[in-house]
């Protein structure tokens, strides 16, 4: 079973606006997050592990993770998919820098057969019926 991580999208304040972010990265040829220490479980979060975005308390997102890098100054450079796959909003308390997420403990995608009606919404929506837990 994979290993996931969660971090805060700092700075985005809405799905759409992480989702643009991210769409910027892809033009711009990836997306690459920096932190301090390697994980120690990080051949745990490389086999098949995300990182799950936090927005106003809630796991909205995820991009999956590619791998792991040097960075300037030393820092760890986090590989990640270009792409935001959208899940089932779940309370998830804000932190600093990133946490584990075991996979039994994280919110299933969206997209998959019974979510097909709220995957084809927009971003927006879906974050504002997950504040309403709604969805």
């Amino acid at each position: 079973m994979p290993l996931h991580l969660t971090k805060v999208a700092y700075g985005h304040d809405s799905l759409p606006d992480l989702d643009d972010r991210i769409r910027l990265c892809a033009r711009q040829g990836g997306l690459v997050l920096t932190t301090r220490y390697l994980p120690k479980r990080h051949e745990q979060v490389v086999d098949g592990g995300s990182l799950y975005w936090i927005i106003k308390h809630q796991l909205v997102a995820r991009s999956a993770i590619l791998g792991f890098g040097d960075a300037e100054g030393g820092r760890v450079a986090i590989h990640l998919e270009p792409r935001l796959i959208l899940v089932r909003p779940q309370p998830k308390r804000a932190h600093q820098g990133w946490r584990y997420l075991e996979d039994k403990d994280a919110p299933s995608d969206l997209g998959d057969e019974e979510d097909d009606a709220i995957a084809a919404m927009p971003p927006e929506l879906v974050g504002k019926l997950g504040e309403l837990a709604l969805i």
